[in-house]
């Protein structure tokens, strides 16, 4: 396996492969003086650089690093180059490789050394980082027809390269929904993959004479430590004390005092957005309320004058609506030799063509104000409360910001740069504004910070976001924050400390590479990862598989194919299964008849998996690499939509 990036995901994405599907990595990564490096923005208030100051120095004991990137492990060859040129590649072994992961933060360097090696190794499985979702398409369709090409007319191989997939990833479309779960009810967990939602909870245990509600299936059960405040997540060190993935049903009965995350919900089909509208204003919305109430009463006076003219004069209705307007708009002649009636009609339709023209004034001016103010930013209205406050625009908090408004929940977006990639995004989705750096008194307060239900910390600056949720606790201490940090390492304490100082609110804090890693790693192993769950400070993958070659899960039902601790089927696709099991198992066509067609998710336990389906597991990193591994070599890559 090669991997070339310049950040710490190109680090964690090696350590993955290594540790836990065994495999061997070479990682090219920038020489040691170009690698990108964190800014620091912003003004540190004196609680900020204490406790920055202790979160230091709990990293430094545990042995982190100050930019994310570990040292060389064993087994792991490191080659330093400023960019993936076309003999870097070769040296790194392309021609050889199984598969190459190219990572780098600039969409075109991975699109160019995407390429070179395919030109170079037209069997090699390619994973690329691309933030642009219908390049990446695109992209990704024509190196798949280039190694089809390519593979057809390579000595030794007759038909296409099965291997040669290629898979176009986004870090923020991988973390996003986590974070945007977590932002929302504090501990959930939340997985899109094209329209489908899985949705997971954390549940506290259940107190003395209370029955525990298992949901669909049970996912986790949480460190025995996850109920003090001063400590830590679990990860895969924490042994018998730390959470303990797909469990069985003796092992979640056998857990007392420990909390669980169950499958509570997994789909969503809720309303896309509106395409194309977001800056065109509705007709109501171009005139304020006042206005349309004297729009209506100058209305209603020129009918009743009508009126009165026609009871008066005796003549037409039609002809009386006629004549008013014309005295209305002072265009008629004066009724000298006329009745007294018609002559005080005719000056009381004059004074209240007077009263027309300030208003039709006013319609224009304020209607021309709407269409000015459609494409401009938004600021946060008066009264609002419940919403989630958004800091930085980004990659990452664009992708956030899209997620959020899906769900239909009210966000204000901080942003100091006026230029940002996500203020057009932030402008089509009409979502309030407030331009200014978070570290500057008075911007929280804009964004109504006081009244807002929770704290996403999403800008690309540790300081920044570390300082901007410790002044928001400062104004509101049990404000759900959600702060973004670079190393996996410096998230943990402070996860630690920020939990101890405020352990009646709701902390977390995410490292990008952690949540997207595990992903990029599944796609280089030639499978298709739907999405990742944090489990305190482990994850758990959700995969597409076809059960064809696979003893482990072919033949057996569904609850045979279970191993706890390691993999669990979840899944059916029932468009791609047919026909009858046989015996008196459940069936496809079963299955299908009392749910409809598409993904089955509530799955009997009875029904037998067959070559031919194709199934969503929740699997461990090592069971994942357990079930499939290397035997998959060689298959075609499971698709879905």
């Amino acid at each position: 396996m090669v991997v070339c990036g310049d950040d710490g995901l190109a680090h964690r994405l090696a350590a993955e492969l290594r540790g836990v599907y065994g495999e061997q990595v070479t990682l090219v990564v920038p020489p040691a003086g170009r690698q990108v490096r964190q800014p620091v923005v912003g003004r540190a208030r004196a609680a900020s650089a204490a406790l920055f100051d202790r979160v230091v120095t709990a990293v430094n004991r545990g042995g982190g690093g100050s930019d994310g990137a570990p040292a060389p492990a064993s087994g792991e060859r490191v080659l330093e180059a400023a960019e993936p040129t076309e003999d870097v590649l070769a040296d790194a072994g392309v021609q050889r490789a199984a598969a190459l992961a190219l990572v780098y933060d600039d969409d075109e360097t991975n699109i160019r050394a995407a390429l070179t090696a395919r030109r170079l190794n037209p069997r090699l499985r390619l994973v690329l980082r691309l933030y642009n979702r219908r390049l990446g398409q695109h992209i990704e369709e024509l190196l798949d027809q280039a190694a089809e090409l390519a593979g057809g007319d390579a000595p030794g191989h007759a038909g296409p390269v099965a291997d040669a997939s290629t898979t176009v990833l986004s870090d923020a479309d991988t973390a996003a929904p986590a974070l945007v779960a977590t932002a929302l009810v504090g501990t959930g967990k939340v997985v899109d993959a094209d329209g489908l939602l899985l949705r997971a909870v954390e549940r506290r245990p259940p107190g003395p004479g209370e029955v525990a509600d298992p949901g669909l299936c049970t996912l986790a059960l949480l460190s025995a430590t996850s109920n003090d405040p001063a400590g830590t997540e679990g990860s895969e060190d924490s042994g018998e004390q730390g959470p303990r993935l797909l469990p069985d049903a003796a092992a979640v009965a056998a857990a007392t005092g420990r909390g669980t995350v169950v499958l509570e919900q997994v789909s969503y089909s809720g309303p896309p957005l509106p395409a194309g509208r977001g800056g065109v204003p509705s007709f109501a919305s171009l005139f304020s309320r006042r206005l349309r109430w004297s729009l209506a009463g100058l209305v209603a006076a020129v009918v009743a004058l009508a009126v009165a003219l026609t009871l008066v004069t005796d003549d037409h209705p039609l002809h009386a609506i006629y004549v008013t307007l014309l005295d209305l708009f002072a265009i008629n002649e004066p009724a000298h030799h006329q009745s007294t009636g018609r002559q005080v009609l005719q000056l009381l339709s004059g004074l209240v063509g007077l009263l027309l023209l300030p208003v039709l004034l006013a319609a224009v001016l304020e209607a021309l104000g709407t269409f000015r103010t459609a494409s401009a930013l938004r600021k946060p209205p008066r009264g609002l409360g419940g919403h989630v406050v958004l800091l930085g625009l980004g990659k990452i908090g664009t992708r956030v910001l899209t997620r959020l408004r899906e769900l239909h929940i009210p966000v204000v977006c901080v942003e100091a740069d006026p230029e940002a990639r996500g203020m057009a995004t932030a402008r089509r989705l009409r979502v309030p504004v407030v331009l200014g750096d978070v570290t500057q008194e008075g911007v929280l307060e804009s964004a109504k910070i006081h009244r807002a239900d929770a704290l996403l910390a999403l800008t690309s600056a540790d300081t920044t976001n570390l300082e901007a949720v410790l002044y928001a606790r400062s104004v509101r201490p049990d404000l759900r924050v959600v702060l973004r940090l670079y190393d996996d390492a410096f998230a943990t304490a402070v996860y630690r400390t920020l939990r101890t100082a405020h352990p009646g609110a709701v902390t977390r804090s995410r490292s990008v590479s952690h949540l997207a890693a595990p992903a990029f790693a599944g796609a280089m192993m030639g499978r298709q990862i739907l999405g990742a769950i944090p489990v305190e400070r482990r994850v758990l993958l959700f995969a597409a598989v076809a059960v064809g070659g696979y003893p482990q899960l072919e033949g057996r039902t569904v609850g045979e194919a279970f191993r706890a601790g390691a993999w669990r089927v979840l899944a059916l696709d029932t468009a791609a299964s047919g026909g009858r099991a046989g015996g008196d198992e459940a069936s496809a066509d079963e299955v299908r008849g009392a749910t409809g067609s598409g993904l089955v998710w509530d799955l009997p336990d009875t029904y037998v998996l067959r070559s031919e389906d194709r199934v969503v597991l929740a699997a461990t990193r090592r069971g994942l690499a357990e079930l499939l591994g290397r035997r998959g070599r060689g298959r075609e890559p499971v698709r879905w939509g």
